[in-house]
């Protein structure tokens, strides 16, 4: 299948290419003790985070295959509470639930143009400043990825557990 610029971009982009971390490797290795504490001054943990972008990447998907998913009545209801203590089989599982998210995120973006295209409907008064085709949600859920990932990537390094090879280190 021949992709658009903008496909074979956001393709790029959800996995990570040319000056974006990938993200899987950015939430990847983390022992859960070290994903679920939080740094002075900062509101959200590494677990938290990925929590985060698994809420509305899953709300997204869902409203993409039209399941009119209820848009949370505040910013707080897409972040996992806060814990000092984390099980590592969760965070095992957020983890992977994260990897196949980014990757049904991917196997969309591959989609037909016309497909891409298909308006996503509005569940919320937001959704109407914008352009909501597949193709322009694609988007947005690839750049919250990629603003939050920037900041799980401060915080590895804050903590000292950032390896040279899962990103640019310049």
């Amino acid at each position: 299948m021949n992709r658009t610029m903008s496909q074979q971009t956001l393709i790029e982009l959800l996995y990570g290419k040319a000056a974006h971390a990938n993200p899987i490797t950015a939430v990847r290795g983390i022992p859960a003790q070290l994903a679920a504490r939080k740094l002075a001054g900062y509101p959200h943990s590494i677990f938290q985070m990925v929590g985060h972008m698994n809420f509305w990447m899953d709300y997204e998907l869902r409203r993409i295959r039209q399941e009119d998913p209820p848009y949370p009545g505040h910013a707080a209801e897409s972040w996992p509470p806060a814990s000092s203590t984390a099980n590592e089989a969760e965070w095992q599982q957020v983890v992977s639930r994260f990897a196949a998210l980014i990757e049904e995120l991917s196997t969309l973006a591959q989609s037909d143009p016309e497909f891409l295209s298909r308006e996503v409907k509005a569940t919320h008064a937001v959704h109407n400043q914008h352009s909501s085709s597949v193709l322009a949600v694609l988007w947005q859920t690839a750049v919250h990825n990629s603003y939050h990932i920037g900041q799980i990537v401060l915080l590895r390094r804050m903590l000292n557990h950032w390896k040279a090879e899962a990103g640019d280190t310049w």
